[in-house]
């Protein structure tokens, strides 16, 4: 057996093979890297969630509040709510419904949005839930602003007073609050007959990455196996010189 070559030809398959097993594998590689990141960033949101509360930031350290630092982190904060509710409208599982972010104001005069729970929406519009006077702790999850919506999400209209995502900013501008915390917190569940019902935060992260490196490095073997037939197709059995 002898290898007969069409130099050309082999080499742009050469080269798209070589192309195609790199591109995959490092997509591959990468995906793996996400999956580490990903196991990581569940293991330190479900510590976080499970943690003592620690007292919410104050305005000393807005500015350096992250997502990846702070968000999930389970916090208490005092004060007195505002009677000024902004309601947020979210399907859920009790149907079209409402968001109830109240402002409590601390003693030090800031302002901290607390996402009191659901409630659905008929109810949310009669202003027909519970409200709380008086001075108050509240425990819950430090939430980050919502300042991008998803697609197809519709757009907060400020000065119409509607709202369709928790955008802190835009609500307290809006409300003309100007010591206000650049995060929110959802209050942790007290009354699971009551509204609004806290407790609501989902806390689920897609992890498919395995799926996916899977698959990238099976697509690399793929082209591996098809450049290996290529290359067995130019081997020919040369004509027998004594025939």
């Amino acid at each position: 057996m002898t290898l007969s070559i069409r130099w050309p030809r082999l080499v742009l398959i050469t080269l798209i093979a070589a192309i195609g097993v790199g591109a995959f594998g490092a997509l591959g590689i990468w995906q793996l890297q996400r999956l580490q990141w990903k196991r990581d960033l569940i293991a330190r949101v479900d510590s976080r969630i499970h943690a003592d509360p620690l007292p919410a930031p104050g305005p000393g350290a807005w500015p350096a509040i992250t997502a990846k630092k702070d968000e999930y982190r389970r916090v208490s904060l005092t004060g007195r709510f505002v009677d000024d509710d902004v309601l947020i409208y979210t399907p859920s599982d009790y149907g079209p419904a409402d968001w109830v972010l109240t402002p409590l104001a601390r003693d030090d005069g800031t302002i901290v949005l607390i996402n009191r729970g659901l409630v659905p929406e008929e109810l949310a519009r009669a202003g027909d839930y519970a409200r709380e006077t008086g001075p108050v702790t509240v425990t819950g999850l430090l939430r980050m602003s919502e300042d991008h919506g998803w697609l197809f999400s519709r757009e907060n209209n400020p000065e119409q007073q509607k709202w369709y995502r928790r955008d802190i900013g835009s609500i307290t501008a809006a409300r003309g609050y100007e010591m206000a915390a650049p995060y929110f917190v959802d209050q942790e569940l007290n009354d699971p007959q009551a509204w609004p019902r806290g407790g609501q935060t989902v806390v689920r992260f897609r992890n498919a990455h395995l799926g996916y490196a899977l698959t990238w490095f099976a697509l690399a073997a793929v082209v591996m196996v098809g450049y290996g037939l290529v290359l067995a197709s130019h081997r020919v059995t040369p004509p027998d010189p004594g025939r």
